[in-house]
């Protein structure tokens, strides 16, 4: 009688490798392994579970924030998904944090660093754990790039899910969000809104979970990331609480397994048409200045050629079609009201500006998800036709000039104008702008410049929404400028220029600029200009000295010391 091999899910010989449990065999198969899955049985394995394919789930819960409180509820449902077709999903956390609290403080200096947390975390523990694939779901701003780079340096299946916008609040019968807040603190000061009614807004504007309401960094990151191939069909335009939103959940658990069936990983979908794919519909949706920052860092994570220069050429071709907040009208449950983002991007492939050929993880290509998507309804002006855009070419203008030799970003949609000269109104931080704006220190005319608010000096490159916000709350949209080496929350729009660099503390042009020195920024001629002559630059270059670094021990020191400029993603592993 032949002897029968033992099951190594009792200590054995191994079988052959199972490709859809490459990662996990080592963790679990073998006598070896005992202790390892001693470990497991006690947070709920059990003995069959050995013998599934093991996908992590990396949520982004936290109650920090109502962009994330929602989803340690979606990570169950991704894990039934993954659970009832063959795999053994595992929750494990990464963190969050909330831009729209720490928004104009200190705290903010953590924002951008939280990217590079949250990618180092999933790395981190998948790597660790021996997950044969990965869903990750976020919901804040950073989460969603950290989520991606993470799965790009992995390079295992994996999808993303989008934790889902939130519903607008009401105030004085008209849809209000959070910008809306930081907007009133202005027309507070303005003595245009009363104490009373300031507090009013504030208690009503977030209503419960989910991102903020309109086109801002973390609407407009899903959506590149659902672009980009890597989230289910309309994964990024589904409100946060619905039952679109847990299917969604569901489908990423059972779309998983097949991508692992298939052998298809996040390199394999994440090539460069597919972020030129991303960076069309973030442009056709109107969407933010970060969204330059993460595709950068996300294309350096995947390995794939991707430079500031190529929004400025797909932009040339690509309109903007949204008529979407902070710019436009309408908040993100408006789209979803009327379909998502999927029949704008028929439109866009029917148009012949985007790449159908590119993989998704649907197993199928994007030409072929789309296939049978119906259009908008008739009558709506959420999303506009070719023959009627909101702005005929990208809003994300890339500029040069001394003052950004290595480029800026700005944000043009077209009404506040394209040409804006003006007198330099010199800041040394936010924090100071915002309270010179408030207290009437700004006038018309001006360019207010922040400085030393750059991915190293600041350190962490803030957000500056409270100042843009400030000025527009105080009716100066059109009338002031401001640029900055840091950047700016989706939310922001107005005459702003973010992203500035060599930045200030590198020794930038930015740092020597002088209160009342001409500044030139032209939108047509995409350049940013100081107009103080070479020898009086020379003369002051001399005289500057490099600022104290600010933080010398912990996550700010070592972020300071590690990362990149922000033309390059301001990433920490270049």
């Amino acid at each position: 009688m032949k002897k029968k091999t033992p099951s190594n899910r009792s200590g054995g010989a191994k079988p052959k490798q199972d490709l859809r449990r490459k990662h996990s065999a080592i963790i679990v198969d073998g006598p070896e392994r005992a202790a390892s899955r001693a470990m497991l049985h006690a947070v709920g394995f059990e003995r069959k579970d050995f013998r599934k394919s093991q996908i992590g789930v990396a949520s982004t819960w936290g109650m920090v924030t109502p962009c994330n409180m929602h989803i340690n509820e979606l990570s169950d449902h991704v894990t039934k998904g993954v659970d009832d077709n063959g795999g053994k999903g595992v929750i494990f956390n990464t963190i969050t944090i909330s831009d729209g609290i720490s928004m104009g403080t200190e705290g903010m200096k953590y924002s951008l660093v939280s990217r590079e947390v949250i990618a180092d975390s999933i790395e981190t523990v998948v790597g660790c754990e021996g997950f044969d694939g990965v869903v990750a779901i976020g919901g804040c701003d950073k989460n969603m790039p950290g989520c991606i780079m993470g799965l790009a340096r992995l390079n295992r299946p994996a999808i993303f899910v989008y934790g889902g916008t939130i519903l607008p609040g009401c105030f004085q019968k008209k849809d209000v969000d959070i910008v809306s807040v930081f907007e009133a603190v202005g027309q507070h000061a303005n003595k245009q809104m009363t104490d009373r009614q300031l507090a009013n807004l504030e208690a009503c504007a977030i209503p419960g979970a989910g991102s903020c309401g309109g086109m801002y960094t973390a609407n407009t990151m899903a959506s590149g990331i659902e672009a980009l191939g890597m989230s289910l069909p309309n994964s990024s335009a589904q409100a946060a609480v619905s039952p679109d939103k847990r299917a969604d959940c569901e489908h990423a658990g059972l779309a998983v397994m097949q991508l692992l069936k298939l052998g298809i990983r996040p390199r394999d979908i994440m090539t460069r048409k597919a972020f030129e794919n991303a960076i069309t519909v973030v442009t056709a949706l109107g969407g933010s200045t970060n969204a330059v920052l993460h595709l950068l860092a996300m294309a350096h994570s995947a390995k794939v050629r991707l430079n500031i220069d190529d929004f400025t050429r797909i932009g040339k071709r690509v309109p903007v079609l949204a008529d979407l907040k902070p710019s436009g009208k309408y908040v993100m449950a408006e789209l979803v009201r009327i379909g998502g983002l999927t029949p704008l991007m028929k439109m866009l492939l029917d148009e012949g500006l985007l790449h159908g050929d590119c993989l998704t993880v649907t197993g199928k290509t994007l030409a072929e998800n789309l296939a049978n998507t119906k259009p908008y309804p008739k009558g709506q002006d959420v999303i506009r036709g070719f023959d009627n855009p909101i702005k005929k070419d990208g809003h994300l203008v890339v500029l040069y000039g001394n003052l950004a030799e290595t480029g800026a970003v700005a944000k043009i949609s077209g009404k506040e104008g394209l040409r804006f000269e003006g007198n330099a109104k010199v800041y040394e931080s936010e924090e100071k702008a915002l309270q010179a704006i408030l207290n009437d220190k700004v006038k018309g005319g001006d360019v207010v410049v922040i400085r030393y608010e750059g991915p190293k000096g600041g350190p962490g490159m803030r957000e500056m929404l409270s100042p843009t916000s400030a000025i527009m709350g105080k009716g100066l949209g059109k009338e002031v400028a401001l640029i900055t080496d840091g950047r700016f929350s989706g939310g922001s729009h107005g005459f702003v220029v973010g992203h500035v660099s060599p930045e200030a503390a590198e020794g930038g042009l930015l740092g020597l600029v002088k209160n009342g020195d001409k500044i030139l920024i032209d939108a047509e001629k995409r350049t940013l200009d100081l107009k103080v002559s070479k020898t009086e630059i020379k003369k002051r270059r001399k005289q500057w000295k490099a600022p104290k670094v600010r933080y010398t021990r912990g996550v700010l020191a070592k972020y300071a010391k590690l990362v990149n400029s922000a033309h390059e993603g301001a990433v920490t592993d270049a």
